[in-house]
């Protein structure tokens, strides 16, 4: 979320640098929401303080009768300038709820996937485009992925998992895990999965998201299935004020993740690269304003070392302005190569969403005296479950059908290849 003062003084600046987004700001209903709130506030604090002056004596020939009646008018006169105020707020903060974040100038134009810049490529030369690779046909001749089964359950966009697949999966997570707190410092949690309103809209995915989302109701309480692990991560941190010294907090969860993906019908409905249920670890990290440049480059060579020990095939791009999601101010989209598609597709999202989501969460820093300003919060998958066990697939599908994990993995799954007919061996 933005401060507005800040929003007005960028004035038309902040007009265009949005627009590079593809967000029309209002400006000027922005600016008559905000004098509207101020002027409510200093007339509610104004009778305010009448009212305290009131009640701290009438003098003696004042009658107590006409004091009460005097008192009882001050009294109404602060409960109407009160819900004015409330409700000025509450109509700035609506508008605030639905702006997105501001992207860095660094960040290219483009409104698209396809406009991406690429950074880097890495991993061996990538496979020959084969549709005959494409996990779901492997995974389905191996037994190891069941879309059939996972329909009958639950509909469409669901998998099953079975046997060496179902294990696979385990094995990924928990080397994801040892990874990242082993070696890159992160703090392990195990969060909700089932949270409130309150703490969604915090790291920005409602108001915006809600038809993306799943919510349960029990009674009259109302709780939402986390979209990913960062929503729980971030949130923990909601309403605090950290010490500087404490920072940068790295924190690591294996969550599952639930998505409508309300819009998305009609692409990648084949497979398990898009679906309403799905597992991957998650980092998040909390820093001071000045250090997010280096947090944000620390933190895509986290994820570059799980692709790395994966000897998966995958480039860096920068995203462009208009495919910047909601809460990021930059992000680096991580690809592996899918030769059973023919094409990179996004495994892993690292983003710097600046000191958008702890304004909204109320995650602050303490600075000199009594000062306090919002953090900076960054977050990336490392990695998506499913998508890792599809790349695996793709890549590691030799002329036999078999498929071979790569050392690293050998450890954790307690197998180095999945043979034809979904046994294992050494």
């Amino acid at each position: 979320m933005h401060d507005a003062r800040e929003l007005l003084a960028l004035g038309d600046d902040a007009v265009a640098r949005l627009a590079r987004r593809g967000y029309a700001l209002r400006l000027k209903e922005l600016e008559a929401l905000y004098r509207e709130r101020t002027a409510a506030a200093e007339e509610m604090d104004a009778a305010r303080a009448e009212l305290n002056r009131s009640s701290k004596g009438g003098g003696r020939d004042v009658v107590p009768e006409e004091r009460r009646a005097a008192a009882r008018v001050l009294r109404e006169r602060v409960q109407k300038a009160e819900a004015r105020s409330r409700d000025a707020r509450e109509r700035l903060l609506d508008l605030l709820l639905t702006i997105p974040n501001i992207p860095l100038d660094e960040v290219p134009d483009g409104r698209t996937e396809a406009e991406a810049v690429e950074v880097r490529r890495c991993g061996p030369p990538p496979a020959a485009a084969d549709e005959a690779r494409h996990h779901a046909a492997v995974g389905a001749s191996l037994g190891i992925l069941d879309g059939d089964r996972a329909a009958r359950l639950s509909g469409a966009r669901f998998s099953v998992a079975r046997g060496a697949g179902a294990r696979l999966e385990r094995a990924l997570a928990a080397f994801f895990l040892d990874l990242h707190t082993g070696a890159h410092g992160y703090t392990e949690y195990s969060v909700p999965y089932l949270v409130t309103r309150e703490t969604m809209t915090g790291t920005g995915q409602l108001p915006k998201f809600e038809e993306d989302l799943f919510s349960t109701r029990v009674g009259d309480r109302e709780l939402m299935l986390i979209p990913t692990a960062e929503v729980p991560l971030t949130n923990l941190f909601a309403g605090e004020v950290l010490d500087p010294a404490r920072l940068p907090l790295a924190v690591t969860a294996r969550s599952p993740c639930f998505r409508a993906e309300a819009g998305s019908y009609g692409r990648d409905s084949r497979g398990i690269l898009r679906l309403h249920q799905f597992e991957k670890v998650e980092l998040v990290r909390l820093c001071a304003p000045d250090d997010a440049r280096r947090e944000l480059e620390l933190m895509v060579s986290h994820v570059e070392a799980c692709l790395r020990a994966l000897e998966l095939t995958y480039r860096v791009v920068l995203l462009p302005a208009g495919d910047l999601g909601f809460s990021a101010r930059t992000t680096y989209d991580l690809e592996v190569w899918m030769p059973g598609g023919g094409a990179f597709r996004e495994i892993s999202s690292v983003s710097d969403c600046g000191t958008f989501q702890a304004r909204r969460a109320g995650i602050r820093l303490r600075g000199p005296g009594s000062r306090k300003s919002p953090v900076v919060t960054l977050n990336g998958s490392a990695l998506p479950i499913g998508r890792t066990v599809a790349a695996l697939l793709e890549q590691g599908v030799r002329p036999d059908g078999s498929v071979a994990l790569p050392k690293a993995l050998v450890p954790y799954a307690g197998f180095g290849r999945i043979l034809p007919d979904g046994t294992t061996s050494d």
